[in-house]
């Protein structure tokens, strides 16, 4: 009892050290933590209280418990911007990741003027959204736009209820997939020569075979990485909507984050709006979940 008590007792000089060191740590941490407090933490917890009010835009309304959430169950506008947004999430987030890597497998093979292929296909991605649309609402033009000129049509990409939402999704896809082709080119230099060079000694020479059996394994973590970032960015589409239909035409593109700037900043409902991204939150977390556990069981396998 006494040899054990002698080997947990700490000794004061040892004692005095670690409360350093917990000073030390504390204080580094500070900085960020208090940033985290007031710019997340602090937020999230208002946006939670206000779904709970019939708050205006100022944030200020009395309580109304779950009205608000009672509402958003039988509001027809938020079930067709969910729907709306995870029809853009269909047509964007594989496209995408698919397309990035069949970029990357092209780049790679490249000898000569690689570098600059490279930044071409990256310069879109530099550039941002009020750009990105001004150069694509000219080129959907119906009139005298460069796609109708190309494909000898007179469809209005833009305006028209079916073409709307794929659009869209093309604008967004032809923006980011340079991203997503830098994650992939990193991921298959990673990989280590030597397993193709076995392979080649057990005869595996056709390339679909090597790349299902080696190449796309390996790749698999970066692709989990690229279907997460894409997941996540897709359920907050905003931008390129609002600015290409604006949510039109007859909402037909209208996705939650503009709903709920809709209803917040223009019909002046903050407590709805909050309610609004409340629900979108707690989408995002669950979808999140799912699929970071869906991956790892495939990964695993």
């Amino acid at each position: 009892m006494t040899a054990t008590t002698s080997i947990l007792r700490v000794s004061p000089a040892a004692a005095k050290a670690r409360r350093r060191n917990w000073r030390v740590a504390l204080s580094l941490m500070a900085p960020f933590l208090a940033v985290y407090l007031i710019f997340l933490i602090y937020p999230t917890i208002r946006v939670i209280t206000l779904s709970f009010t019939d708050a205006d835009i100022a944030g200020v309304g009395k309580f109304i418990g779950f009205k608000n959430y009672a509402r958003l169950l039988h509001d027809p506008l938020f079930w067709a911007s969910l729907w709306h947004t995870i029809y853009f999430m269909i047509l964007c987030v594989v496209p995408n990741a698919a397309a990035g890597l069949l970029f990357a497998l092209l780049l790679v093979r490249l000898r000569r003027a690689r570098g600059l292929v490279q930044a071409l296909f990256f310069m879109p991605y530099i550039l941002p959204v009020s750009v990105v649309t001004v150069i694509w609402i000219w080129m959907f033009d119906s009139s005298y736009g460069v796609v109708n000129f190309l494909l000898h049509t007179k469809i209005q990409w833009i305006q028209d209820a079916a073409w709307a939402m794929p659009t869209v999704a093309f604008v967004t896809i032809w923006w980011t997939v340079g991203f997503n082709m830098l994650l992939f080119i990193a991921g298959l230099e990673s990989i280590p020569k030597e397993y193709y060079e076995a392979a080649a000694l057990d005869g595996a020479s056709g390339g679909f075979k090597v790349f299902r059996h080696i190449t796309w394994p390996l790749l698999w973590p970066v692709t989990s990485l690229v279907l997460i970032l894409q997941i996540l960015a897709q359920w907050q589409i905003f931008n390129q909507v609002y600015l290409l239909t604006n949510g039109g035409p007859a909402n037909k593109t209208l996705v939650i984050l503009q709903y709920m700037y809709v209803q917040g900043f223009q019909n002046g409902r903050g407590g709805y709006a909050a309610t609004i991204s409340v629900a979108l939150f707690v989408l995002i977390l669950v979808t999140s979940i799912f699929q970071v556990r869906f991956l790892r069981v495939k990964e695993d396998r």
